[in-house]
């Protein structure tokens, strides 16, 4: 299946920087209830402020690096990828090797209990929080358990909790491994969900037959466009346009013909307003309506007469005959005025398409406001 890993990594990563950072603080406080619980301090002080620079120096850096990673942006990404993993490890190393040294003391049994239920509680906290990257998950809990077993394993000694932390170590593998894979599996399901919904989005904002947007879309987006030109005081053109004749088509060759020929226009309409900003949709019918943000009426209309010039050399046969008819445009172009009701603007260029069908059909009129006078081609 496919789906953006590049994203999903991305996500992963922010996941596992959110998780590990909530454990960041604890490493803290273990570490003086380690060193501070028995006096360990007074008995091993070289060994405790090591101990206790290390684990506070990892931690200051990792939550450091946080801000300074996000400032450096995605030119840096894989470097800053790098230093997260290799801070996580280290905090990993420095607590593993503190505890096969710890339990290398001779009767500092208080401490080295101490350490014991630290390491499970950490180990377990840090598999689980670093499960969105398995292998990261795994070697955490390995550089934490791993080197006490070994020095308990060769020197001789306390066999039984040798044993016990390497079948704990297992043990967080395998909850590594389960949970590595839920998480991609409720991930995948997330992306897949967003997908389905973006497709249903755009379905519903999408007309079926040409392709383009229908008027449910075309009224959202008209509303909040309205909305910021009248805030910044620019203007906004609509044309309206109809195709002459439609009805002729459909019952001389046929529905499945008018579908063809629907799809054509829209297809002249998409060709030439071609702006990100601007809005073509299928209002109904043969009707088709463009939002022209920031153009004025006399730009409109050029736009208006070029897909008017394209549609009426638009021809194409059907069993040997030649179909083909024109269309017919109205315009209208104001700055937006919040003491009027926003379809106005569409009543007007309704009004300049009606006197263009009047005035004899293929013409482009504007209508310029309700006081003014009309621009008829």
């Amino acid at each position: 299946m496919a789906f953006e890993r590049h994203e999903m990594n991305n996500r992963v990563l922010q996941d596992l920087k959110k998780r590990s950072t909530f454990g960041l603080p604890f490493y803290v406080v273990l570490s003086f209830i380690v060193v501070f619980a028995d006096n360990f301090q007074t008995r091993h002080l070289f060994f405790s402020i090591c101990f206790l620079l290390a684990i506070g120096g990892i931690c200051l850096f990792r939550l450091v690096h946080l801000p300074v990673a996000r400032k450096m942006g995605e030119n840096y990404e894989i470097l800053n990828r790098n230093i997260f993993f290799i801070s996580v490890i280290l905090t990993a190393l420095i607590w593993g090797v503190a505890y096969a040294l710890i339990m290398l003391m001779e009767k500092e049994y208080t401490t080295q209990m101490i350490m014991t239920v630290c390491i499970s509680g950490l180990c377990a906290g840090g598999v689980v929080a670093f499960i969105p990257h398995k292998w990261l998950s795994i070697i955490f809990n390995i550089l934490m358990l791993l080197p006490t077993a070994v020095t308990l394993l060769a020197k001789g000694s306390n066999m039984p909790l040798a044993v016990m932390i390497i079948l704990y170590s297992f043990y967080m593998v395998l909850i590594a491994y389960r949970g590595n894979r839920e998480y991609w599996d409720a991930l995948e399901n997330e992306y897949l969900l967003e997908i389905k919904s973006q497709e249903m989005a755009l379905l519903s904002n999408t007309d079926v037959l040409t392709g383009i947007y229908n008027r449910r879309y075309f009224d959202v987006a008209f509303g909040l466009e309205w909305k910021r030109s009248g805030r910044i005081g620019t203007q906004l053109s609509i044309i309206l346009f109809d195709i002459d004749h439609f009805k002729i088509i459909n019952d001389t060759f046929g529905h499945q013909t008018g579908d063809e020929y629907l799809k054509k226009t829209a297809a002249i309409l998409t060709s030439v307003i071609k702006r990100d900003s601007d809005i073509v949709a299928r209002y109904g019918g043969e009707e088709f309506i463009v939002l022209l943000p920031g153009i004025d009426a006399g730009h409109a209309r050029k736009l208006a007469e070029e897909i008017q010039q394209k549609v009426e050399s638009m021809i194409f046969d059907h069993e040997g005959k030649k179909v083909g008819t024109t269309i017919s445009a109205g315009i209208m172009c104001c700055v937006p005025d919040f003491n009027i009701r926003s379809d106005s603007i569409i009543s007007g260029a309704d009004q300049a398409l009606y006197l263009a069908k009047q005035g004899g059909r293929n013409k482009v009129v504007i209508f310029s406001s309700p006081s003014g006078g009309n621009d008829v081609q």
